[in-house]
């Protein structure tokens, strides 16, 4: 019982100062982690090597190798030339530019880290956006909101999907047949909420003859090694889907393909690594082993309990609550440390024989969906609102929620309904 005590409050104020920004997560992750393993071995309820398995390495190999791939990819402009190309194609109607750049965005989400995604796309929003006198806020919040959809789809789109998938062993496939048409099917939708959440710009006169000469070409900044990084991530993206034919774990495939590509390329190394959000895996790294000290004092196991007492006989209806919950606090706090709490009680319920698959899918989903409710809720979101600032066209707490709630709710109900088509109409 003491174990349980101590264990808990660790965690809890480990989560509080996470979510209030009171130090940077990653030291407040780091220290929690010391701190529930020095209680641990006091007590006796977690041990260092415990704590070394609770780590999921598969998840960091996984990160790591994909944050590499992209920081070289990154380099060749090429996310720039096709935000510019798409501003060609919108032959300067506002409405049009938004749903072209939206869908660019969800597009890149499904295979890079969101707010590496608005970092790329922002500076081309911005400088159209002022080349066409249009105010920028709808773009950049629609932007920021399509690339949380858009990265649900994947297993390597968003952190959680990652983390859910090695927990329960899904594979690049498994997403694809799954959430990929439940994606689909909520964005369009959820682009529709832009249209009216905003007034409709007007045209700027001059704005075909401007976008008719973008030079965008130019901005490949290197042909060949595009080229060569292309065939690398061709060739991991086929790992990935034949992922179910050989005995190869996701987080494997991208760090053998980042070490291809380093050895291919021969980049320097020290200038690549700079590029990797070091900070982010210590994070992960530590948040597991926090967990890890609740699982081992037995505080997840009692709450699997707690859980399978009501979902033992409502799945469906558990997981659609669900996608909710997990939606209403990704829209308030940082969603990865919910989902890796919620990972060992899912766990626990496999393991009394409950069907856990609906709940995987249903944490997925309103994690990657529910984050675009506040500014708050993803990383893609400050960064867009960092962008606005920089501009000159601040985006306020009021403004983001008028618009950025509307489309989470949205796309949450028409992701709950697709959801509800899958598991109560395929699955059974």
């Amino acid at each position: 019982m003491t174990a349980s005590w101590v264990s808990g409050l660790i965690f809890l104020i480990t989560f509080l100062a996470i979510m209030t920004d009171v130090v940077h997560r990653t030291i407040a992750a780091w220290v929690g982690a010391a701190v529930m393993v020095g209680a641990g071995l006091l007590i006796g309820f977690y041990t260092h090597g415990q704590a070394l398995q609770s780590i999921d390495f598969n998840t960091l190999a996984l990160l790591l190798g994909m944050m590499i791939l992209m920081a070289m990819l990154s380099k060749t402009g090429v996310f720039e030339y096709l935000a510019l190309l798409a501003a060609q194609q919108a032959h300067g109607s506002p409405w049009r530019l938004l749903v072209l750049l939206g869908t660019l965005t969800a597009v890149i989400s499904m295979f890079l880290n969101n707010m590496t995604v608005i970092i790329l796309i922002a500076p081309v929003t911005l400088l159209v956006a002022g080349k066409l006198r249009m105010n920028p806020i709808p773009l950049l919040i629609a932007e920021a909101v399509l690339s949380n959809v858009g990265g649900t789809a994947t297993l390597i789109g968003d952190p959680p999907n990652t983390l859910i998938a090695s927990a329960a062993r899904f594979s690049f496939n498994d997403f694809l047949i799954i959430l990929l048409p439940i994606v689909v099917v909520a964005f369009y939708p959820t682009l529709l909420t832009f249209r009216h959440a905003f007034p409709k710009p007007a045209r700027s006169a001059d704005a075909g003859a401007y976008v008719a000469s973008l030079p965008e070409t130019e901005t490949i900044k290197d042909p060949i090694l595009l080229r060569k990084l292309l065939i690398v991530l061709f060739f991991i993206l086929l790992l990935f889907v034949l992922q179910d034919m050989m005995p190869l774990l996701p987080g494997y495939v991208a760090f053998a393909g980042a070490g291809m590509a380093l050895l291919w390329l021969k980049p320097d190394p020290e200038e690549v690594l700079k590029e990797v959000e070091w900070s982010a895996l210590l994070f992960f790294a530590s948040l597991f082993i926090v967990v890890g000290g609740l699982e081992a004092a037995g505080v997840m196991k009692a709450v699997a309990s707690v859980v399978l007492s009501f979902a033992g006989s409502h799945v469906l209806l558990s997981a659609v609550l669900l996608i909710w919950i997990a939606a209403i606090l990704s829209a308030v706090v940082d969603n990865i440390p919910f989902v890796i709490a919620m990972i060992p009680i899912i766990k626990s319920l496999d393991t009394e024989g409950l069907t856990v698959e609906p709940l995987w899918w249903a944490l997925a989903l309103g994690a990657g969906f529910g984050g675009s409710g506040t500014p708050i809720g993803a990383s893609a979101n400050i960064m867009a609102i960092s962008f606005s600032e920089r501009a000159g066209h601040p985006i306020s707490f009021r403004l983001w929620v008028r618009s950025g709630l509307l489309a989470t709710l949205v796309s949450c109900g028409v992701g709950t309904l697709a959801f509800l088509v899958v598991f109560g109409i395929i699955k059974h």
